[in-house]
């Protein structure tokens, strides 16, 4: 291993042979470094600045010389300090190199193999469901329409044949907009209450023939229970065309329960009242769970309470005068509208009992369905 030499001779000549000698020695130790650890000791040797060799050359060649000589002796010095500091700058450079390159070559990528795929949560129960219902009125030839979950008091209820101070505006439960009070009535915002404003939207902007799904969240003031919540969702139809009677609106409905509950579910309608539809109607499906019967193995079926019918939703002919709002021809064209709860339809597919699950956020709800 390398020492400095103390000189004694100061000569031109003597001191050439002493830097080669010291060229040789920093060149050859540094080709042997071949990790970091050996660099780090290399570095140490030579440039530390209490005792490496670049302290050295100050210490036993540069102060030692005589007067005369000192002037090149310094030059000399600093020419051999340059050189160490290349030499172990360089020994640096290459056992990074070499790590890299290793390191390359152990993560190169295989393109042919498959990627990575990237880990997606599962679906929330009531957008499966969502997503359920509008494929199977997709493959009816259905388009879907969206709209404004905040609505004018006119798209909300007036024009669905809601007049002013109408009865069944109370059944509602309207969340109004704050402010309000000094626009016109039918210029008052409110959080909508159903889908329906998206079937007068979408009537407005296509003459018939027409055939629209709605999906949307809607908002009523309730208190939230187990049955009940400010915030919930709906599926809604509408079809619009010439010729359209009760019996396509029956069958239409009754195909889209079978392709959801099963083949053996059958559907009844018994009259009902709806502003928007005349004639209306309630719809029922029989319990898929007991198969009608009304009871599981001599016992009572929880799921239709015996009764062997589930009240699912409600339909009806589009009234005359909606049509007249969005200048549709009630004398040549006829439609249907339905809607649905998608809340009631998922916690009756999945038997939960209580639709605060939905919203409350608890993972080991959530995990059920992944």
């Amino acid at each position: 291993m390398y020492t400095l030499p103390q000189l004694a001779d100061f000569s031109p000549a003597a001191l050439d042979n002493a830097a080669l000698e010291l060229k040789s020695a920093v060149e050859s130790e540094s080709r042997q470094v071949s990790n970091d650890s050996e660099w780090k000791v290399l570095r140490d040797r030579w440039m530390a600045r209490k005792s490496g060799i670049l302290t050295q050359l100050n210490d036993f060649w540069l102060k030692a010389a005589p007067g005369p000589s000192k002037r090149d002796v310094g030059q000399r010095v600093n020419e051999l300090k340059r050189i160490v500091e290349q030499e172990i700058e360089a020994a640096l450079s290459r056992i990074t190199s070499s790590a890299s390159a290793s390191r390359i070559d152990h993560e190169r990528v295989d393109v042919t193999l498959p990627g990575t795929r990237r880990k997606l949560g599962a679906e929330h129960p009531l957008i499966r469901t969502m997503n359920e219902i509008v494929g199977v009125f997709k493959a009816m030839g259905y388009s879907i329409a969206e709209g404004p979950e905040v609505e004018t008091d006119y798209y909300n209820f007036e024009s669905l044949n809601f007049p002013p101070n109408h009865p069944a505006r109370d059944t509602q439960d309207t969340l109004f907009i704050a402010g309000q009070q000094s626009k016109p009535l039918r210029e008052r915002l409110v959080l909508r209450t159903h889908t329906s404003p998206v079937q007068i939207r979408a009537m407005e902007k296509q003459p018939p023939p027409l055939r629209v799904i709605v999906p949307g969240k809607v908002h009523r003031a309730e208190t939230a229970d187990a049955t009940h919540s400010p915030i919930f969702h709906q599926v809604e139809g509408l079809a619009v065309d010439t010729n359209i009677t009760f019996c396509d609106l029956k069958g239409t409905l009754d195909h889209a329960m079978k392709a959801l509950f099963g083949a053996s579910v059958k559907t009844r309608f018994y009259p009902s009242f709806f502003p928007f539809t005349e004639p209306s109607a309630d719809v029922q499906i029989s319990c898929f769970k007991c198969g009608g019967r009304g009871r599981i193995e001599g016992a009572r079926c929880s799921l239709c309470k015996a009764s062997g019918w589930i009240e699912l939703l409600g339909c009806g002919m589009v009234d005359p005068n909606v049509f007249g709002f969005v200048n549709y021809d009630s004398k040549k064209y006829s439609g249907f509208a339905f809607g649905m709860g998608v809340e009631r339809i998922t916690m009756l597919k999945y038997g939960i009992d209580d639709i605060q699950h939905f919203f409350e956020g608890d993972i080991r709800f959530l995990q059920q369905f992944a």
